[in-house]
């Protein structure tokens, strides 16, 4: 069916109730809103809505049948001609126009539709306009806005950037390339990951994660780029995040301002204030300073020692309580010289004849001098006072105010010295995003030093120490005495952790070479072990920083000591439980929980037990309340492991001597740590032990490691040689691991070496094990010493030992570490036959 259109404009009444649809449809049309038209092939209106007609400026006249040139405007006409005669030839047609009428320009968007009959010939175009005057006007707004945001962004005097969400560059400024080195194409192929100082970029990192979670709708943070030659970039940055219309994240956008004058300024700020801070605190006289309210600011060491008051407690006090000035015959005060210094604005001169009155009440007679202080616009903001002592207190004050700072042996800052310095560091870092580190340098074994050479010779050691320290770090770091052995650097600006760390090794070669300290005694190989924290990584404040170095100064000596180590969280988590084992240690000595078992120890040719191993163990009820290796690492360090060691010393003789008596001569061997063994008194100890348990000394074998050989020194070469005329013999522990050259042991009087069980572990199947336990049972041999391979298991480890002409063994295959009773059923069993078999086949 065709359509079919009304052929007048005219309006018409309204139809009947029962009138025909056609009657309704223009009805309708004549009173719809919509802009409608048709237009015939001829380009003569069919049909014009009214609204059509107003919003073309058409007076409203019939325009049934009249050409469109006659009736719209020539020029328009012009423009919507090619549109209509393109839907005539079957082609929809879609325009904006813009169309003049009394009301001044407006726009429409027109469509052209042919209208098609049954056969699908185009009978005519049916023409359809809306306005989108006000779209045309928000699309301008849009533009304006978008060319002023471009040139904005463009033309900015910061740096400005879109970033998407990955760290891709969307759009970069000129400022933000200028500011970073690169030109643009070069710098969109980076992201900001790519140009941030390593240092920072976890930081921005986590803000930025923030802005995607939701957590913050914006942030800033001082970071700092890294420019395209090297050099170092301090920005101030500011970042929000833009989002679809469903929320989720379509780019940052970032403001950046370079502050690298400014930070330079900061910095030489901070060098002036650290400088005149280092003055005040060294100079000789007394500076005391206030607001212009006279209430004080601060005092240097000098002025703390002449007026009794402590810096922490005189701040924000009344001048007049810290600074009392007498006449000196009448006893009156005198005027604070601040005073008139502040409300006059001038310099007031030296005044003669005033006494100082001491918080204690002791009196000095001073000069003084006080001044006004400026601010950059030449404002008063408060007044300084300096004096000096001019009797003869004023050495002593002097002399007071170095020794309340500084160590009296090493001339280093004390402790309270430190923690100043520490907290003006912290403070100061903080306010420049930068680092400072703390190392904790601990002299290793210290107390034997002391208690074999005597107090005189430690003292000379801590002095060499100071001075090697002093020289292995630079002038504007810190070297101070915390007390007995212990030293602590402080570095007031570092870039990263590396820094820390060479510095370390500076001071471990520094210290490393051998002190002598100018006595009847050869040169003394020292080591040291040091515990390194970070600001801000560890500790946010001084106190913390400290106590962190302290922390991992002692996982170094766990460690092994000789070497650095950083902090971490576990490490207070260790200490912890180092503290909890020392105290429950203390306790176990007294309660006698502490035990030895013993380990056999076979000749194979010979099928018999030889002697046994004694091992510390800490029991309950046969259950180990901690290993050996947790708990005499802890003796070592609180000094436990003397009375320890020595008590394990005597229970082992009494042992051996027991069996021997019941059984057969058997020996023991005791391990003896190096603390133990480098006791002044250790000697006297053996030979009383061995007087009062009745051994034999040929049947006690002192089991020592290479390394407390090796460092010990000519004093003890000389304990060796003593130990060895009473009869005893001595063994180097996990021989092959250390570093006991052959030339040494040619002339140390070793009588057994034990290999380490490192390599009776593979000897069975590599063949470097092999050869390496081949060559120790041969040199051993070649100089007339004992072999003995500890940590057997297996029959094939056994073999392979007795063909090499190893027959002296030990390890789990003969037996495990057993209690002293056990150890007697176990003879029994051996002494009838088989050396293999286990303590549990005992009947």
């Amino acid at each position: 069916m065709s359509r079919r259109y009304p052929v007048s404009s005219m309006r018409s009444s309204i139809p009947p109730v029962n009138g025909s649809s056609s009657d309704w449809s223009a009805y309708l049309l004549e009173r719809t809103p919509a802009m409608i038209a048709y237009v015939d092939t001829a380009m003569r209106y069919r049909y014009a809505s009214p609204a059509y007609l107003a919003w073309m400026n058409v007076a409203d006249v019939d325009v049934m049948g009249r050409p469109v040139a006659e009736v719209i405007d020539p020029t328009l006409c012009a423009l919507i001609e090619p549109d209509i005669r393109a839907a005539l030839g079957g082609t929809a047609m879609v325009a904006d126009r813009a169309i003049h009428n009394g009301a001044g320009d407006r726009h429409a968007q027109a469509t052209f539709s042919p209208d098609l009959d049954d056969d699908g010939n185009v009978r005519g175009v049916a023409i359809l306009l809306a306005d989108i005057s006000s779209r045309q006007v928000l699309e301008a707004r849009l533009r304006e806005s978008e060319r002023r945001f471009a040139q904005a962004f463009r033309y900015a005097a910061i740096g400005m950037a879109l970033v998407l969400p990955d760290g891709r560059w969307l759009q970069v400024n000129e400022a933000l390339c200028a500011m970073l080195g690169y030109d643009e194409q070069a710098l969109m192929r980076t992201s900001f990951q790519d140009v941030t100082h390593p240092d920072d970029l976890a930081a921005d990192l986590g803000h930025v994660e923030k802005l995607l979670s939701g957590d913050r709708l914006s942030y800033q943070m001082e970071k700092r780029y890294l420019h395209r030659d090297g050099h170092v970039v301090h920005v101030q940055l500011s970042v929000s995040l833009v989002r679809d219309e469903v929320g989720g994240p379509l780019y940052f956008i970032s403001q950046v301002q370079d502050i690298s004058e400014r930070k330079a300024f900061e910095d030489a700020l901070f060098r002036e204030r650290e400088l005149a801070e280092v003055t005040l605190k060294s100079i000789g006289d007394a500076v005391i300073t206030t607001d212009t309210q006279l209430i004080v600011t601060s005092l240097n060491p000098i002025a703390e020692a002449m007026t009794g008051w402590s810096s922490h407690e005189a701040v924000g006090r009344p001048m007049d309580d810290i600074f009392q000035l007498r006449d000196p015959l009448t006893r009156r005060p005198i005027p604070n010289p601040l005073i008139m210094a502040v409300s006059k604005n001038s310099i007031v001169g030296l005044t003669t004849d005033a006494i100082l009155v001491h918080r204690n009440g002791f009196d000095s007679p001073i000069e003084d001098s006080a001044a006004p202080i400026h601010d950059h616009a030449g404002n008063v903001v408060g007044g300084v006072v300096v004096f000096h002592d001019v009797s003869e207190t004023r050495a002593l004050a002097l002399k007071m105010a170095h020794l309340a700072h500084h160590d009296t042996l090493t001339g280093l800052p004390n402790r309270a010295l430190l923690t100043s310095r520490m907290e003006f560091a912290v403070t100061a870092a903080a306010r420049r995003n930068q680092r400072v580190a703390l190392l904790f340098v601990d002299v290793d074994h210290f107390k034997q030093i002391n208690d074999s050479l005597g107090h005189a010779a430690g003292d000379s050691l801590l002095q060499e120490v100071a001075r090697r320290i002093r020289g292995a770090v630079r002038t504007d770091d810190t070297v101070s005495r915390l007390g007995g052995d212990e030293f602590v650097v402080l570095l007031p600006q570092i870039e990263s952790p590396g820094d820390a760390s060479t510095v370390a090794e500076k001071i471990l070669a520094a210290c490393g070479q051998a002190f002598g300290l100018g006595l009847d005694t050869s040169a003394l190989a020292i080591s040291f072990s040091i515990g390194i924290s970070v600001y801000p990584d560890d500790a946010e404040v001084a106190e913390s920083l400290l106590r962190n170095a302290d922390t991992a100064m002692y996982e170094a000596k766990m460690q092994g000591r000789n070497g650095y180590r950083f902090f971490n969280p576990t490490m207070n988590e260790r200490n912890t439980a180092r503290v909890r084992i020392e105290v429950e240690l203390r306790k176990a000595l007294a309660r006698n929980e502490l035990s030895l078992h013993y380990q056999p120890k076979v000749d194979v040719e010979l099928g018999t037990i030889i002697g046994a191993e004694a091992l510390l163990r800490w029991q309950i009820d046969g259950e180990d309340v901690y290993s050996p290796e947790q708990f005499i690492p802890v003796a070592e360090d609180c000094g436990l492991i003397v009375p320890i060691g020595e008590w394990a010393l005597r229970e082992a003789c009494r042992q051996a001597e027991a069996w021997t008596r019941l059984y057969r001569p058997l020996s023991v061997s005791v391990n003896v740590s190096a603390l133990q063994f480098q006791h002044t008194r250790f000697f006297e100890s053996l030979r009383a032990i061995l007087a009062e348990t009745g051994l034999h000394p040929t049947l006690l074998e002192l089991e020592l490691t290479e390394r407390t050989v090796m460092e010990g020194g000519d004093h003890i070469a000389e304990l060796l040689r003593k130990i060895k005329s009473l009869g005893v013999a001595l063994s180097l522990d996990d021989f092959g691991t250390g570093y006991c050259s052959l030339a040494y042991l040619k002339h140390f009087p070793a009588d057994i070496l034990k290999i380490d069980r490192a390599f009776i572990r593979d000897v069975a199947w590599d063949s470097d094990s092999a050869a390496i336990v081949i060559a120790i049972v041969g040199m051993g041999k070649g100089m007339n010493k004992q072999v003995l391979a500890e940590g057997v298991e297996s029959m094939e480890q056994a073999t392979f030992l007795g063909s090499a002409g190893c027959s002296q063994m030990q390890g789990f295959l003969f037996g495990k570490p057993m209690t002293a009773r056990e150890f007697e059923e176990r003879i029994a069993v051996v002494d009838m036959g088989d050396p293999t078999v286990a303590p549990d086949q005992v009947p």
